[in-house]
């Protein structure tokens, strides 16, 4: 289960904006389509992972084109067993009209495992 991109609202996502999971983990989807298919994958979101905060932000951002790079943490807890969970991103988005027309994201999966528990082979 992944996290809900800290702080991000419907309100920032164009309609038809394309999500890419660069690096992500085993049976999470590579690219999602459109505002309500993210709200919809991130719906769940709550039931596996709680994030407190988000933290350590450093944003990188080239008017002329539009590209911002977010690089941030997590800390929050895993729901079923109240383990801790702390994580690390980077995340490039391209801007329209003010607007997230695309977004490009990078976890440490290992985060992930170690908190959810690792894969079957």
């Amino acid at each position: 289960m992944r996290r809900k991109p800290c702080g991000v609202t419907g309100d920032l996502l164009a309609e038809d904006v394309i999500f890419d999971y660069i690096i992500t983990t085993p049976g999470y989807p590579r690219r999602v389509e459109g505002r309500k298919a993210v709200a919809e994958l991130y719906r769940p979101y709550g039931t596996m992972i709680v994030l407190v905060r988000c933290h350590d932000l450093a944003v990188h951002h080239d008017i002329n084109t539009g590209v911002v790079v977010l690089e941030y943490a997590s800390e929050g807890r895993v729901v079923p067993t109240g383990a801790p969970y702390t994580n690390r991103y980077i995340s490039v988005l391209t801007m329209t009209d003010r607007k997230v027309t695309h977004w490009r994201d990078c976890l440490d999966p290992l985060a992930v495992f170690d908190a959810l528990g690792w894969p079957s082979p």
